[in-house]
């Protein structure tokens, strides 16, 4: 009899730029044996320092297309005038060994994991306020001021979509932020579900969206 490999959960992580999304997801990534994070196509200039095929599959605007029309996207979205997809064989390439994937993306392409895999369980990450947002954008330097400024208005379009997720992590200390991270993925962070941690996003929420 064929031995039935199990599946492994798929995990979506949203944030606004500089909320410490991908820093948080390489140290979840680094720290445990079963997890992967999906290699996004996207058709944006390649930054110092990345590799394709190891941060992103960089394509051109014309490949790009060719493979969304083909239906090969579980996601994508367009985000400062660049593409960016999942496609759907990355997804079963991870899950189908039985290890867990995690889609760092944007809400518009959790929405769309949303509606087709139901199954998937969503994370946004909340910065501690509009002020350390700013700091963090200007301290990676990888952006010009108005690029920095564009991202800081479209952050709190990104944050005000937080309620359609299921569970919420602030980034105000790393570590912190990282062991609930750790705690969602083994299935213990029922305390960061939405509901249950509405009354201490309040205040959190007056100063993100003014």
């Amino acid at each position: 009899m064929t031995k039935i490999e199990p599946q492994g959960n798929l995990f979506v992580v949203a944030a606004p730029s500089g909320a410490g999304k991908t820093s948080l997801v390489k140290a979840l990534i680094d720290s445990s044996n079963n997890i992967e994070v999906a290699i996004s196509h996207t058709t944006r200039i390649k930054r110092d320092g990345e590799s394709d095929g190891v941060n992103y599959y960089f394509v051109s605007q014309d490949n790009f297309l060719a493979l969304q029309q083909k239906g090969e996207f579980a996601e994508f979205a367009e985000v400062f005038g660049n593409y960016y997809g999942t496609s759907r064989s990355e997804i079963e390439r991870i899950t189908s060994k039985g290890r867990d994937i995690v889609l760092e993306i944007d809400w518009q392409g959790a929405d769309q994991i949303r509606s087709k895999m139901s199954d998937a369980r969503t994370i946004f990450i909340l910065p501690p306020s509009m002020h350390e947002l700013n700091s963090r954008l200007h301290g990676r330097g990888q952006d010009d001021s108005d690029t920095i400024s564009a991202r800081m208005a479209e952050a709190i379009d990104e944050i005000s979509h937080y309620h359609e997720f299921d569970y919420i992590v602030i980034n105000d200390n790393f570590d912190v932020a990282l062991s609930d991270l750790k705690r969602l993925i083994q299935g213990n962070g029922e305390d960061l579900r939405l509901h249950a941690c509405q009354e201490k996003l309040t205040p959190l929420l007056r100063g993100l969206m003014p």
